[in-house]
């Protein structure tokens, strides 16, 4: 099996170092997803450019979590899933949409519901999704710019789920308490 390297401030490649220092800036550390992407220094740059970029999309900051949080689930990314979980706890969102996210059942809150919904969605069907979905989506409440931006946030963890599952990226401590595994037995 190939091995891959996680990278540090000081063995990364040059390309990835000043990426490195603003991961450090945002985080404190150097996530173990970043210290792996670093091998490219394109992808790191890349998934760094699209979280910023996400991060200023008119979704609040719950909004994003929903987002990430159900193609993290889709993904079957269990680093991205403990992240967030912990990002979610720290942003204060409701625990009873938190759980839901995790278990794949649906959320106590109607609008993000549907965020939720319209999210897998995109991620099951790779975008192709019906016009009656993205009415509803945009009847529930949400505008023709969060149906592109929940592209963005798709996108986005399109690079970190699938990076996660090729080097198989250990979880980082301060996700401890939020491990996860996707539930069985729930309908698609």
């Amino acid at each position: 099996m190939t091995q891959f390297t996680a990278y540090t401030t000081d063995t990364a490649p040059a390309a990835a170092r000043p990426i490195f220092e603003g991961v450090k800036s945002a985080f404190g550390f150097v996530p173990h997803l970043q210290s792996y992407m670093a091998e490219s220094p394109e992808l790191l740059a890349g998934y760094t450019a699209l979280w910023d970029l996400f991060s200023k999309t008119t979704l609040t900051a719950h909004e994003q979590q929903v987002v990430y949080l159900t193609a993290n689930y889709e993904n079957e990314c269990r680093y991205c899933m403990a992240g967030h979980t912990t990002l979610a706890k720290m942003q204060k969102m409701d625990a009873a949409v938190i759980e839901a996210l995790r278990a794949g059942t649906p959320l106590p809150d109607a609008k993000l519901e549907a965020l939720h919904h319209f999210t897998t969605l995109v991620v099951r069907n790779r975008g192709q999704v019906a016009d009656a979905d993205v009415d509803a989506f945009i009847n529930a409440g949400f505008t023709r710019r969060n149906v592109l931006e929940v592209v963005l946030g798709v996108a986005t963890k399109v690079m970190s789920n699938y990076t996660n599952h090729i080097v198989h990226t250990p979880l980082d401590d301060f996700m401890k308490g939020n491990e996860w595994t996707k539930p069985t037995g729930n309908a698609p």
